[in-house]
């Protein structure tokens, strides 16, 4: 083999492992959850310009840990980690695997500890991913899976500086005005952004219960993919 045909061999094999590496930071989804993420993303036109603002500060801060080469970790943070603040963890990973952004870890916590609302875990699941119970308990731990290859989120209440989430170099983002009132200050937080949104306990054990989680969920699913969708751009 001559030295021309050794660099053309060589060459083809760099690129496809390239490629091939490029492909592995996106995860193919789960394909109900794909049809989500497409509905979901026609709703980035209708996000109110005030949220647009701090939305895009955690893009900020995404872009810069991603353009350092440096992990990006997003804790989401309500009163009781129970809704807001698993929807605003769940959907931040999947939105990091779907626009294949590299290096993400979304975490989720309480100024108390409860539990991950049952009626949260099958809005999620009416979304489309996939969730099994490992443990039960008054604060069961549940596996959230968004794609078939990718490690399962753990999901379960716990304080936001609890042992399981980063303490420090982190975005703060706090999902409910409860929490961020109680948490001026997140220690070891590098960024903290206030995006509350109404909590569907309200709607609890009434007739308009499913659809106003499922709202919430789609409200929340959007916005976090409107976030992802500026990394890089």
């Amino acid at each position: 083999m001559n030295l021309i045909n050794l660099s053309i061999i060589t060459l083809l094999t760099f690129a496809t492992t390239m490629q091939s590496n490029d492909l592995s930071e996106k995860q193919k989804l789960n394909s109900a959850l794909t049809k989500y993420i497409e509905t979901a993303k026609a709703g980035f036109s209708e996000i109110p310009a005030d949220r647009i603002t701090e939305l895009d500060k955690i893009a900020l801060f995404i872009q810069q840990r991603v353009a350092a080469d440096q992990p990006v970790e997003l804790t989401y943070i309500c009163t009781h980690n129970s809704r807001r603040s698993h929807f605003g963890q769940i959907w931040a990973a999947t939105a990091a695997a779907y626009y294949g952004i590299p290096n993400v870890k979304t975490y989720s916590g309480g100024t108390e500890i409860s539990a991950f609302n049952e009626r949260a875990v099958a809005a999620c699941k009416r979304a489309g991913f996939e969730i099994s119970k490992t443990a039960d308990g008054k604060n069961p731990i549940y596996d959230v899976r968004y794609a078939p290859d990718a490690a399962p989120l753990k999901a379960f209440s716990k304080k936001y500086n609890d042992a399981a989430n980063p303490q420090k170099d982190f975005c703060a983002i706090m999902t409910c005005s409860q929490a961020d009132e109680a948490c001026p200050v997140v220690n070891g937080a590098s960024k903290r952004v206030a995006i509350p949104y109404d909590d569907p306990k309200a709607f609890d054990g009434t007739a308009q219960e499913t659809a106003k989680y499922d709202e919430r969920c789609r409200q929340i699913a959007t916005e976090t993919l409107y976030v992802f969708s500026k990394i890089g751009k």
